[in-house]
């Protein structure tokens, strides 16, 4: 039986507070990602790559950076998959027409199509990270969005640590669940448990692989960041880690916590009807219990 395979690259980044500057170093990363003798149909960008992560406070001027859909960033995205013939998972602070604003993830087809958005379900409100001032809770449930390399299921960081959202994808159909992520360590806390805050990351992540017999793909900012307001956060150093795993949760490649970098792995999708038929987690399951 023929394989099918995905090749996959994901861009680890950090971020200044200048666009131009942000894209062009992203333009390169793609472009060198493409360059590799085993160029990739899929590349992933991390969340809110446009900028700096502003929501470390709360502060009206921020929603200036929000933008429509189509717009800048989507019409950007869209010409360089166009550009490269590759699939592109980025991101962007979107202003709706009727006055909402969310956190979307934005997929770029390989013809320059926009293929499809998804709205950030689960929005936290913790210190460094108060999203809820900024973005609303997406009510449109967990759709796989329809490429021309299959069914990506994409979500956006915070949802990481909800099996729901995964689960939801893996029952309608996605081939591969995405994380666009921008999440790093407290500086506040000592070094032993920024390692549990990290390992617990990534460990919830394979588990969603795993429970649901599908790769993932976790692409997260790098760096520190500085706190634009000191009462309300000590800044945030951005693990890094990004990281593609296989349908068993085994990892295929990570990067560093500290460094800019693209990873690279080729995913057999062909593996999850396989792992399903003995990992039997979805025919198994009992939905009319798990609402007691």
């Amino acid at each position: 039986m023929k394989r099918r395979t995905l090749k996959i690259s994901l861009v680890q980044q950090s971020y200044s507070d200048k666009l131009n500057a942000n894209r062009a170093r992203l333009e390169n990363a793609i472009a060198q990602a493409c360059a590799q003798a085993n160029k990739p149909q899929l590349i992933v960008l991390s969340e809110l790559h446009n900028g700096l992560y502003f929501c470390q406070h709360e502060n009206d001027d921020a929603f200036a950076r929000a933008e429509t859909v189509p717009g800048p960033t989507s019409q950007w995205l869209c010409a360089q998959a166009e550009q490269h013939r590759v699939v592109i998972v980025g991101s962007v602070f979107e202003h709706m027409s009727n006055g909402d604003y969310y956190n979307t993830a934005l997929v770029a087809d390989s013809d320059g199509s926009l293929a499809g958005s998804y709205h950030k379900t689960h929005i936290p409100y913790d210190p460094g990270y108060y999203e809820q001032y900024y973005f609303k809770s997406s009510e449109d449930g967990f759709h796989p969005i329809e490429t021309s390399i299959g069914k990506l299921g994409v979500l956006i960081c915070f949802d990481q640590w909800f099996p729901e959202a995964a689960r939801s994808m893996a029952l309608a159909g996605a081939e591969l669940l995405i994380y666009p992520t921008a999440i790093g360590y407290d500086l506040g806390n000592d070094k032993a448990q920024q390692i549990r805050d990290r390992e617990a990351w990534i460990t919830v992540q394979r588990g969603h692989a795993l429970a649901n017999c599908i790769p993932l793909a976790s692409c997260n900012r790098v760096g520190l960041e500085a706190a634009p307001d000191k009462t309300k956060s000590s800044g945030i150093n951005f693990w890094g880690s990004s990281f593609i795993c296989g349908a068993q949760g085994e990892i295929l490649a990570q990067a560093s916590d500290d460094k800019t970098e693209i990873i690279s792995a080729t995913l057999d999708l062909s593996r999850t009807a396989e792992l399903r038929k003995i990992w039997t987690f979805l025919r198994d399951r009992k939905p009319e219990m798990y609402t007691r």
